[in-house]
């Protein structure tokens, strides 16, 4: 039998994923093509991948993984410093699909899972750093902290965390990639199996999605280097307007835009109106009624400095004292009803893993069904939860440590469950990793409180916790896209998982070592992380939280408001986690994402229309409009870390590409209105490609 399925099989096999419910969507979870058909209905159909379950090919080759550790050290740095400036990350892995890609047609030939390995353990290097750099320089910031900061200790934290979050992945590939097939597009692992299968077959199909990539590229080239245009425009109104710091922006970058043609116009529409929410509607509300004095207290409260609080909008200061914890109160409740709707599979996928070990596993099942054993899972976690609590030079003493070991693997596991969801509706570039931090910390802290540990010296413990647990977070969210890419295209699901431990083994020897150079970067300054350079905001606030709950003065006012929204969303009949997601994140995340989603709808419409209202006619998960916005995303995500090379290594440089010179701050709205007609000329050209038939 031949590995690869003819392009008409694979297109029929597509076609049977559009037949679900709008609620639970497709591979890019796109709305209803009918409505006679059932979630059940397409869980009886067996997904068959691009390479045959019985086809032997080459993947876990040597080259594969040493170019894949290459871009896991390249893009783990890049991710470091963004992190450090902005508190945001990009996702690595569709940038690393294509340029594996283009690296192998240029010196050697490859297979289809050759690529796919090697963006798996690349993918890994970026998960990691994100989840380091969100929290390990908290430890600057807390009392006893800073002895903690060191290479040995951030790369255990680092490698512990990785490999939690991919053996906690292992028993829920089942329940949540195969099983939820149809209903979680995880958008960027969808996307990058695109990469793969249409760089696999070259062709028209490889066109469209080189032609995303070459408009992203220069999209951001004009945008981000020559600066010809605002990349956030919006609408503001004052402190002292009737209606106060209301705050309408969009980010205006090609891969958000390709990230809600992806997930789609239902998803995309919930998850902007939780930002409406918070933006234009809390935030003016609580400042008509909370004085200036009060909301200046509560920052200080919070730790914030004056100069802190004087660089932040004053929109952007009620934001930070309550409608961040309101979000990530939601955030938290809503992975909680995530998770209590997720057991039902959760139990089935142990069921099935526990029947594999049984049997014998890999000698009964299909080469795409191949986990790692169960027991790999269970001795892993032992072990890992042993070493943090025998090791002398982590926080916490024996036998006391053993609470902190238990309390890592309690909220690591829930929160890989909910990142995989997560990530799964969308994407991991817009994954609150930061938002279920939080909600571990106040896990964390509640329980230390609750058995006497209140004092400065367990600061650095629950950060332990939060640490681990985020890196962990964050290593599963990239490992569930890994995964569904592997799934789209028939890769060994075990060969993916010691892919991805190489990947984090390999990574984290270079994420500490570039935190501590960033951090002695500035001459004559003692730590760089904290100062204007590198503010480290998220870091920031997770110091914040641990010293606010621990002296017992964290805002739960809020936090209890965000609860009660997210139980508000899900009774309404929304799905509370992207609601909830929505009202955590900036509006200016959301907007464009929802963009891309009216653009989805628009381009549905339109071939129903064409097809004299006939829903099957809507846009297949191989059509000309998924390819392309598949080229944004990835264009859009590679071209993104290169200017953030540019900008950060190469200032000088940077400054004299920069044509533009901000002409447009001091034109006001017309400015806005110029960015405003680039991203909507953008649109344009996406809509305009969807409609086009491939030839």
């Amino acid at each position: 039998m031949s590995p690869r399925r003819n392009n008409e099989s694979f297109a029929e096999s597509i076609a049977v994923e559009h037949s679900t419910s709008e609620t639970a969507g497709t591979l890019s979870g796109k709305p209803s093509s009918s409505s006679s058909s059932s979630p059940s209905s397409v869980s009886q159909q067996p997904y068959e991948p691009y390479i045959a379950p019985d086809a032997e090919m080459a993947e876990l080759t040597p080259k594969a993984i040493l170019l894949g550790a290459l871009f896991g050290v390249l893009f783990g740095a890049a991710t470091v410093y963004l992190a450090l400036r902005a508190g945001l990350t990009i996702s690595a892995s569709i940038p690393i699909a294509v340029l594996s890609i283009a690296v192998f047609k240029k010196f050697g030939k490859s297979t289809i899972l050759e690529n796919n390995i090697v963006q798996t353990l690349g993918s890994a290097g970026e998960s990691i750093a994100s989840g380091v750099v969100f929290t390990v320089p908290a430890l600057l910031f807390l009392a006893e902290g800073e002895r903690f900061f060191r290479y040995g200790q951030i790369l255990t934290l680092a490698a512990i965390g990785g490999v939690i979050g991919i053996l906690f992945m292992i028993p829920l590939r089942r329940s949540l990639i195969v099983k939820e097939h149809g209903k979680l597009p995880y958008p960027e692992g969808t996307a990058c199996a695109e990469v793969l299968m249409v760089g696999e077959r070259g062709g028209d199909l490889a066109k469209k999605v080189f032609h995303g990539v070459f408009s992203a590229t220069g999209y951001w080239l004009l945008m981000g280097v020559l600066k010809l245009w605002r990349d956030t425009p919006g609408l503001r109104t004052g402190p002292k307007s009737v209606y106060p710091n209301a705050s309408l922006e969009c980010n205006i970058t090609p891969e958000y835009l390709g990230v809600g043609y992806i997930v789609g116009p239902r998803i995309a529409a919930e998850m902007t109106s939780g930002g409406v929410l918070s933006w234009l509607a809390l935030i003016p509300l609580i400042s008509m009624y909370v004085p200036d004095a009060q909301r200046l207290a509560d920052l200080h409260a919070l730790g914030y400095s004056d100069a802190r609080i004087a660089s932040l909008s004053v929109a952007e200061q009620v934001y930070h004292a309550y409608v961040r914890y309101i979000g990530a109160g939601a955030v938290a409740c809503a992975g909680l009803l995530t998770l209590i709707k997720t057991l039902p599979t959760i139990v089935s996928s142990f069921r099935d893993s526990l029947h594999d070990l049984r049997v014998g596993g890999k000698a009964t099942t299909v080469r795409t069904e191949r986990d790692l054993p169960l027991w790999v899972v269970v001795a892993g976690t032992i072990v890992l939860g042993l070493i943090i609590a025998l090791t002398p030079n982590l926080p916490g003493k024996f036998p006391g440590s053993l609470v902190i070991s238990a309390l890592i693997v309690l909220f690591g596991f829930f929160f890989v469950t909910v990142a995989s969801r997560i990530v799964g509706i969308i994407g991991s570039s817009s994954s609150p990793i930061s938002g279920m931090t939080i909600a571990t910390l106040m896990g964390t802290c509640l329980v230390f409180i609750t058995i006497g540990w209140r004092g400065d010296m367990y600061q650095a413990a629950a950060l332990l916790v939060g640490s681990v647990v985020c890196v962990a977070a964050a290593n599963a969210g990239a490992t569930s896209q890994d995964l569904k890419t592997g799934f789209l295209v028939g890769a060994t699901p075990y060969k993916q998982q010691i892919g991805l431990m190489i990947g984090v083994v390999v990574s984290v020897l270079v994420i500490g070592g570039t935190l501590l150079l960033l951090d002695r970067s500035i001459p004559g300054v003692q730590h760089a992380i904290g100062t204007e350079k590198f503010p480290a905001p998220q870091s920031m606030l997770m110091a914040t939280m641990i010293k606010g709950q621990l002296s017992q003065q964290l805002p739960w006012g809020p936090v209890l408001v965000g609860v009660c929204m997210a139980l508000m969303a899900q009774l309404a009949g929304a799905h509370a986690l992207s609601w909830a997601v929505g009202a955590y994140l900036p509006l200016s995340t959301t907007a464009p994402i929802f963009v891309g989603g009216m653009a989805r709808w628009l381009v549905n419409r339109r071939r129903t229309q064409r097809s004299g209202g006939r829903a099957a006619a809507a846009e297949s998960d191989i059509g000309s409009g998924m390819l392309f916005a598949t080229g944004l995303v990835a264009g859009g995500s590679l071209a993104g870390m290169l200017i953030a090379f540019l900008q950060g290594f190469a200032k000088p440089v940077a400054d004299k590409l920069d044509v533009g010179h901000e002409y447009w701050a001091s034109l006001g709205l017309p400015g806005d209105a110029i960015a405003a007609c680039a991203f909507f000329l953008l649109c344009a050209f996406l809509i305009r490609q969807a409609l086009q038939d491939k030839k």
